[in-house]
């Protein structure tokens, strides 16, 4: 009777621990599956978009709780780096992808496409005390590369013109050298002005111009606001100065426009391909329009 009884409970026994093992090993594939799909994202690059990867990751992420999402700055060139040497998941840039970086990118096996985001209009800014509001393409050029040195050769006060710059690794500072300064690997003559402060990100750039009623400076559309003056640009003294507007960007009026980029290694895949599709969805355009930036679905 006692051996019975004993034998009852052991089965009892093997029986609650049976379907433990079962409940366990159907939680942990569960996860894994829900892991497949929701990990985590490494986002790095230009500083000229980081703001507004970043809202659009946080607008992501309230879709997908489980999922994290890292975005830091550091430059387009940064973002190229890191993305070929797996540091990362997907580059921001707010330039097309040099040869150089291809090259690399082939050596080692990678293949890295490309999704055009938005258009930025790039700004030149002054101090709002400066009485310089407009100049031309031929102007600004000569400003940076310092054939023009004092504000009053271009009918401003008679103070010396303070440079500001991105560094060497920057989307922006690539963007504005070739088109602006038209200065690339084929003709080298208009480089910057060796007196430019260089400055570590755009934010810097409208810090300084707010200071500093001297200085100028380029940024992205989206870094422009109240505390600094944008200068109206017109392609040369017998062409319309343009103001840089959302709407000016959008019909092409700004003389100085670019694409947005985010770069992935070869074809995305599950969360990375999501996030992507999530940016060019009409919900991720409306968030490019909302951060200053032009969305290319409207």
């Amino acid at each position: 009777m006692r051996f019975n009884k004993y034998l009852g409970c052991c089965s009892i026994r093997f029986l609650f621990f049976f379907l433990t093992f079962l409940f366990f090993c159907s939680c942990v594939k569960l996860q894994s599956e829900k892991d497949k799909y929701f990990t985590s994202i490494q986002i790095k690059g230009s500083d000229t978009i980081v703001n507004l990867i970043q809202e659009l990751s946080e607008e992501f992420s309230r879709q997908h709780p489980s999922l994290n999402i890292s975005v830091t700055g550091g430059g387009s060139g940064t973002g190229f780096v890191s993305l070929i040497n797996g540091t990362c998941n997907i580059a921001m840039s707010s330039r097309k992808i040099e040869e150089k970086e291809v090259i690399l990118a082939k050596n080692r096996n990678i293949e890295l496409d490309g999704f055009k985001i938005g258009l930025d209009g790039i700004v030149v800014i002054v101090n709002k005390n400066n009485s310089v509001d407009k100049l031309t393409l031929e102007q600004l050029r000569d400003i940076f590369v310092a054939k023009i040195t004092n504000w009053k050769e271009v009918g401003g006060e008679d103070r010396e013109i303070v440079i500001l710059s991105r560094e060497s690794n920057s989307g922006t500072h690539i963007f504005f050298k070739e088109h602006v300064l038209g200065c690339d690997d084929e003709n080298r003559e208009n480089e910057f002005a060796t007196q430019s402060l260089i400055m570590p990100s755009s934010q810097a750039i409208c810090n300084e111009v707010f200071q500093n009623p001297n200085a100028l400076g380029y940024v992205g559309i989206g870094f422009v606001n109240d505390r600094i003056k944008a200068v109206s640009v017109a392609i040369n003294v017998n062409s319309e100065y343009v103001y840089p507007t959302l709407e000016n960007v959008m019909n092409y009026t700004y003389p100085i426009l670019r694409p947005l980029y985010l770069y992935t290694n070869g074809n995305p895949h599950n969360v990375v391909k999501m996030f992507i599709d999530y940016v060019l969805s009409e919900a991720g355009q409306k968030v490019v329009l909302k951060a200053s930036f032009v969305p290319i679905k409207r």
